[in-house]
């Protein structure tokens, strides 16, 4: 632990659940053989199947798969379990960051995501309250460290606030703190346990709260993490993460003496996905890219624009529904296999691009749809993209880019998540509705 330790603890003393024993090993299900064809998984091949009624999860907030096909549950404070083969998930309360009541004073505001990892672990995602700005600062963000000017342990127990938690699950299927994410590549960070932050400079603390995840499925990067924040979009392996990136501009202003000021504008990034090629998909309220991942975690960070190790495929905005500096709420994003992409916004509907540069898009709304409040999209292997709306249910967006119908099957009318498992045949898509959780398989 690096000097000064943040002044927050549990009430009991302890880490919020204990780490597993190295010797353990977790009924964590089966990882397929990446050398064999996928098989039908240990799950029901009903084409539809309501798990809210089947299996009792009720209405959780947000739901995952791992590796090893055990499905994850996030309801609040508590997190849940449905391992193959049980009638019912086993739920874990006051784990990790969710160790003490929930406020703005507290080690998070709320929980927000959870996405599967490895057979056996999970992430999850938390809400903190913005950085302010302290007496003798300049920048929001910024947090001294023991030693330098300005350091009180008060504003360095804030990077203990918000982030990411991973989890494991045990023997009993219950679940405990694994670690709260904090290992990261970049050499000022070394050794220091304060949860996200910025990779090339540990003082800065820009990623606070989790919005969305997603993990890779398959090829090469298959296992690997991504989460978006309130301020980009953060790359994982295992417990080692490297942040940030984000698809930011510089608003420029003019001061009453006639000098300029420039502002990097990045708003939180709600819109994340993984492309057929294994791009990585960004859109936060203002702008959307096209990521293009190395091998190398280290080089995640790396920002040279179309050049360098990750360069961005595609960088740009909607011009066709509003000016760079109105938010567009962005909520999803996706690449169909037409090589089609499509981006959900909170406000304005479903939005087709097509680049026509690297920084330009030709753009179309959808239509047909009975809202332009959207929260969710998914595609899927057939082709097809399914869309989850705010008020009027799941859709399905055939492959020719037109032909659109309500899937009735799926009750609910807030769908608020979207989750695809493309390593079983028939495939899984998760769907998270305001009436709880249901399962379509082969689309």
């Amino acid at each position: 632990m690096d000097g000064g330790t943040p002044p927050v603890s549990t009430p009991d003393g302890g880490d919020g659940g204990a780490t597993p024993d190295a010797g353990e090993s977790p009924d964590a299900g089966t990882t397929p053989d990446a050398g064999e064809p996928p098989d039908a998984g240990p799950w029901p091949v009903d084409a539809v199947l309501d798990y809210s009624r089947a299996f009792g999860v009720g209405r959780p907030r947000s739901v995952g798969l791992d590796e090893g096909l055990n499905l994850w549950l996030l309801d609040g404070n508590r997190i849940g379990v449905l391992r193959p083969g049980d009638a019912a998930p086993t739920w874990t309360t006051g784990v990790g960051q969710a160790r003490l009541p929930f406020g703005r004073d507290s080690l998070a505001i709320d929980s927000t995501v959870i996405c599967g990892g490895e057979a056996g672990r999970a992430y999850v995602g938390y809400r903190a309250a913005e950085m302010q700005k302290a007496p003798g600062i300049r920048q929001r963000t910024y947090i001294p460290g023991p030693g330098d000017d300005y350091y009180t342990p008060e504003r360095y127990a804030e990077y203990q606030k918000g982030d990411l938690d991973a989890v494991r699950l045990q023997t009993d299927g219950s679940v405990v703190l694994e670690e709260h994410i904090w290992r990261t590549t970049g050499s000022s960070n070394e050794g220091k346990q304060i949860g996200i932050h910025n990779t090339n400079d540990f003082h800065y603390e820009e990623d606070r709260s989790v919005l969305n995840c997603a993990r890779v499925t398959r090829g090469k990067y298959r296992g690997d993490l991504y989460i978006t924040t309130n301020h980009g979009v953060t790359r994982i392996q295992g417990l080692t993460y490297n942040s940030h990136r984000h698809p930011g501009w510089y608003l420029i202003t003019t001061n009453p003496d006639g000098s300029r000021d420039e502002s990097l504008q990045c708003p939180p990034m709600y819109g994340l996905g993984i492309a057929p090629n294994g791009d990585v998909l960004v859109a936060n309220e203002q702008m959307l890219g096209v990521l293009v991942p190395s091998a190398k975690l280290e080089e995640w960070d790396r920002e040279k624009t179309w050049e360098g190790p990750t360069p961005w495929r595609f960088k740009g905005f909607n011009e066709a529904l509003n000016g760079q500096a109105d938010d567009d709420f962005w909520r999803a994003f996706e690449q169909t296999t037409s090589g089609r992409y499509y981006l959900g916004s909170e406000e304005f509907g479903v939005w087709a691009m097509t680049p026509k540069s690297r920084s330009a898009g030709n753009w179309s709304k959808l239509a047909g749809l009975p809202t332009n409040r959207i929260l969710a999209l998914e595609a899927t292997d057939d082709g097809a993209l399914y869309i989850g709306t705010d008020g009027a249910g799941l859709w399905r967006l055939e492959p020719d880019g037109v032909t659109l119908a309500r899937v009735p099957q799926v009750s609910g009318q807030q769908v608020s998540q979207l989750v695809y498992e493309p390593t079983v045949t028939p495939s899984m898509l998760l769907v998270l509705t305001d009436q709880g959780l249901t399962v379509l398989r082969g689309p």
